[in-house]
């Protein structure tokens, strides 16, 4: 099989090639207008596939197609809301040739608008798939899978890279082209428009029983989404799609010159994409993580139900999640599925199921939260990795009444002044071994309270659910103090992993953040707990580990 590749050497289809590596019976045409890129890139690529540079600039792509002849076209160029009148020309020359073509277009009135090619394309006997890529390949998968148990009535999602993925200049002209610009979109049940990059929210990317992202401020995009997901779901009165890129100084500079183009009707700053490419990637700190949401409220028989879609991507594995769709197609291709002829969006070519297959291996994870406020606290967070932990912990956290279990517990103190102060101050256990241990759960406005007895020395603390920035994280109350934790399950482990902390209500400083390996586990049969609170300048205050059973 013969790949041409428009654009090959850069972002989307350099990743599209190195991930299509394994498959020796590929010939990858990489192809641009600059024939050295090409070559240094063919020059430095590893795989079983062949590749081979070639010189090409789109509006020569008919004498390229009849001296090549490759069997598809995959378009990795752009960006696609530049090509105006002429946008559409690669596609009828495929038409014209008989030649398969697939693209990565983000631009929404492109992919909107290829369905105008369906007829001919059948006649052709080709397909013509646009779009194929997270946006609106990987939501349409998505909410595919929600609409089989709900009617989806609004849908909110969006996309948080990593500060290391690094972006192409061709996405930021696009980006920078529309900041400030409408964006057609539906609200309020009409369809009508937001303004690019002006509308924010926050939100936590939070795989079910993995460490999340840190909440994220996301800033609306003009995604093929925005327009496609409403044709395909007329029952949807409300989408929003929106980008978190980070660092977040960088984001919110966005954010103003964007409501400035809007409030005095600037010019595009388009012309200023270079500067904001080379910024954007120089500016590269924080945690080498990624993810993408959808959150969707629907109606599931009589009842209103809110669902949401988490993904995490781990280090470098994350930029290659744009270009998998195209990898999933040419995969199912060489396994002889085959998508229809014809010419439409990707909202409806793959299934979780293909994602699946290609996430296996790498560091990339996702998973379903479904909002129930009348399930046990735990389970609320965790979602669906509450059933993965073993019984006892099960058992312990997945219960809402009033109850108390009895064990026995060594207690180990820090010997610092500020040790010993801090382990006053906060009511812990003196040190010592085989302590009588009783800890009662109480029921307390959606909270629980756990009060502990060490051997007659009782301290207590109120756990809930997070809000607005600690999301999906367990915050545990101490009087003014409050920390806020992620539960993560690892094999037979259920760790809590500190991430922020306030006193008084007021949030204070990472590097100040509290700290200490802390987690739950079974060990033949009984609950098992081993918890370190250590702080930066202090060292350990107080480190108990024991096991509990049912009183």
């Amino acid at each position: 099989m013969k790949i041409l590749i428009l654009g090959g050497y850069g972002v989307f289809g350099g990743r599209l090639a190195e991930l299509l590596a394994d498959m020796p019976d590929l010939d990858l045409l990489i192809c641009g207008r600059d024939l050295g890129r090409a070559t240094r890139f063919c020059a430095t690529y590893s795989g079983a596939a062949r590749v081979h540079p070639h010189a090409l600039d789109r509006r020569e792509i008919a004498a390229a197609l009849a001296s090549l002849q490759p069997d598809l076209v995959v378009d990795a160029s752009g960006p696609f809301q530049d090509y105006g009148i002429d946008g559409y020309q690669v596609v009828e020359t495929c038409i014209a040739a008989g030649v398969d073509y697939l693209d990565f277009a983000d631009g929404a009135d492109f992919v909107f608008g290829i369905d105008r090619f369906d007829t001919k394309a059948k006649a052709a006997g080709v397909f013509i798939l646009s779009g194929v890529s997270s946006f609106p390949a990987l939501t349409g998968a998505v909410l595919r899978e929600m609409a089989q148990t709900m009617d989806i009535r609004s849908v909110e999602g969006g996309i948080a890279p990593s500060p290391f993925a690094g972006i192409g200049l061709n996405v930021m002209r696009a980006v920078v082209g529309y900041a400030g610009a409408p964006v057609e979109l539906r609200r309020g049940g009409k369809d009508t428009h937001g303004i690019g990059l002006a509308e924010s929210l926050r939100y936590t990317v939070a795989v079910p029983g993995r460490l999340p992202l840190r909440n994220i401020r996301f800033s609306l995009v003009d995604v093929p989404d925005l327009r496609l997901i409403p044709r395909s779901y007329p029952t949807i009165n409300d989408i929003w799609m929106g980008a978190g890129p980070v660092p977040e100084i960088l984001h919110r500079i966005l954010n103003l010159l964007a409501k400035a183009r809007a409030r005095f009707h600037l010019p595009s700053f388009e012309p200023f994409a270079r500067l904001f490419y080379a910024v954007l990637n120089r500016m590269r700190f924080g945690e080498h993580r990624g993810g993408m949401f959808l959150r969707v409220r629907g109606v599931e028989g009589a009842k209103a139900v809110e669902r949401s879609w988490h993904l995490l991507a781990e280090g470098d594995d994350g930029p290659y999640i744009p270009s998998m769709a195209i990898e999933a197609l040419v995969r199912k291709l060489r396994a002889g599925d085959r998508p229809a002829d014809g010419a439409r969006s990707s909202v409806d070519a793959l299934t979780l199921a293909d994602y699946d297959a290609l996430f296996d291996g790498r560091s990339i994870y996702t998973g379903f939260h479904s909002e129930q406020p009348d399930a046990p606290l735990y389970r609320q967070i965790l979602g669906t990795a509450f059933d993965a932990l073993p019984p006892q912990l099960k058992r312990l956290h997945g219960s809402g009444a009033p109850r108390q279990w009895q064990g026995h517990a060594d207690v180990r103190r820090g010997t610092g002044l500020l040790a010993r102060f801090a382990a006053v101050v906060m009511g812990f256990p003196k040190a010592a071994t085989r302590v009588p241990v009783t800890v009662t759960f109480t029921p307390e406005n959606g909270c629980e309270r756990w009060t502990r007895d060490f051997g007659g020395k009782r301290f207590a603390s109120l756990q809930s659910r997070g809000i607005g920035r600690n999301d999906y994280l367990l915050v545990e109350h101490f009087g003014p103090l409050s920390f806020a934790m992620a539960l993560t399950v690892e094999e037979d482990r259920l760790r809590l992993v500190p991430r922020r902390w306030s006193a008084f209500g007021i949030p204070m400083p990472r590097w100040l953040l509290p700290s200490g390996t802390s987690f739950e586990a079974e060990v033949e049969g009984r609950f098992r707990f081993d918890v370190e609170i250590a702080a930066p300048f202090v060292g350990l205050i107080v480190a108990y580990r024991g096991s509990l059973d049912p009183a």
